[in-house]
């Protein structure tokens, strides 16, 4: 009884908290009594949804959850109560709300690896122009034209669906819907529509590559966010608060990290050949290879929108620095660097790169480590409720696991005093 309360308030505070920051609540799909009472009454006042958060988090170790949902909800009350802490005037400095809202701490980021990209670009895009100029020429050239994009679009999604499915086991009413938007701020974004169908706009002033149009749509559909939107959802069935996804909150960190590295779990490394041969059954044409090596060398260059986040939020007053720095080290046009700033001044989406950047961050080398493999783990993603801090504790308890085996030593080496080297060496030699 303890806990079914304390989750019933949790989801209350999460609906009362959309009417004052609309959009908060990305996905809903519990009682809708309980929609129904938290939209009902005046308005909620900022400081008592902050109590309600602390009280929450201090009732949380009794109410009787297993760990991981407890670990869950902790990371959530946190985030929570930094956004209530901001609605009622308190003073909260930028990377303060970012660790409290996902779980991280961030930092600018390193230019001489950003030099290192450079220089990896310079090497797949050789010529005599200047990076920038080529790089430019290669988007545009690889950009799919607008006539094409629906069914490019149609014919992304249904190869990626059916690979998934041969992999997770869909709910048999699924069903992704698409829309072609201009002037948006995003490239891509999905909205629940309840039960288990997804409605995904794709922003077509983004004149997306054909390949970064593949990785978008993998993002937003499979085996990315509506998989798991359908797969949350069936989990709370037994657990409620799976059914509120909150934006600004640890929970986006894993599901853009997830999002993005979606593809590659489903696909493998390579998978830009596949992709390219996808395309060309709808007459979009592209270097697959390429286009898959551009991309990654252009992902490793994410954490310059960060930084550009940090110049606008954590340096007041520096929005032409941030401006710089995006064209600088993006090498995009000044009309596409204000684009991107469009997205990080947003009140709702200000810190949410953070999730792009960090997310993929920690959840790469996750995926990666020895053990069961990348898809094992990744099914984890979308089937546990994992937080960053969890991710992190088994990171390194991995790496601790490979120094202990590292410092074994070898069969037939000496236990005990003898196995100190140098005196082992000298009684080898006597």
């Amino acid at each position: 009884m303890v806990r079914s309360l304390l989750v019933r308030d949790y989801l209350l505070l999460g609906l009362r908290l959309q009417r004052l920051v609309p959009g908060i609540v990305d996905t809903y799909t519990g009682d809708v009594a309980l929609r129904r009472h938290a939209a009902s009454g005046p308005s909620p006042d900022p400081a008592e949804l902050l109590r309600t958060a602390r009280r929450l988090s201090v009732e949380l170790p009794e109410a009787g959850l297993d760990p991981d949902r407890q670990r869950f909800l902790a990371a959530q009350l946190t985030a929570v109560e930094c956004a209530a802490r901001r609605l009622a005037g308190h003073d909260v400095g930028f990377v303060e709300e970012v660790d409290a809202c996902y779980g991280v701490r961030i930092a600018p980021g390193d230019p001489e690896r950003y030099r290192e990209v450079h220089r990896e670009l310079d090497e797949l895009l050789p010529g005599a122009a200047p990076l920038a100029e080529r790089l430019d020429a290669f988007r545009r050239r690889e950009a799919v034209a607008p006539g094409r994009l629906g069914a490019a679009v149609q014919a992304v999604a249904e190869a990626l669906r059916e690979r998934t499915q041969a992999w997770i086991a869909l709910p048999v009413d699924e069903a992704v819907t698409f829309e072609l938007v201009g002037d948006r701020p995003w490239s891509g974004l999905n909205r629940h529509l309840g039960g288990f169908r997804s409605h995904v706009m794709i922003n077509t002033d983004a004149a997306l590559r054909a390949i970064q149009l593949v990785q978008l749509v993998a993002h937003e559909t499979y085996p990315g966010h509506h998989t798991q939107r359908c797969l949350a959802r069936v989990a709370s069935v037994r657990a409620p608060e799976r059914g509120m996804f909150l934006i600004g909150t640890p929970q986006c960190l894993i599901s853009e990290g997830a999002a993005d590295l979606g593809l590659l779990a489903l696909a493998g490394p390579g998978w830009g050949s596949w992709a390219a041969a996808v395309l060309a059954e709808v007459g979009v044409h592209t270097d697959g290879e390429l286009g898959e090596r551009v991309e990654d060398a252009l992902a490793e260059l994410a954490r310059v929108r960060q930084d550009a986040a940090l110049l606008l939020h954590d340096r007041p007053g520096s929005a032409e620095a941030a401006l710089a720095h995006l064209c600088r080290w993006l090498l995009i046009p000044e009309g596409r660097a204000r684009q991107l700033l469009r997205f990080l001044v947003h009140p709702l989406w200000r810190s949410y790169t953070t999730t792009y950047v960090e997310g993929v961050a920690l959840l790469r080398p996750w995926l990666n480590r020895p053990g069961p493999g990348p898809r094992a783990r990744y099914r984890r993603l979308l089937d546990d409720p994992l937080v960053p801090a969890t991710i992190r504790g088994e990171l390194t308890s991995a790496e601790a696991e490979v120094r202990q085996v590292e410092r074994r030593p070898p069969p037939g080496w000496p236990s005990g005093r003898h196995r100190d080297d140098r005196r082992y060496s000298l009684r080898g030699e006597r």
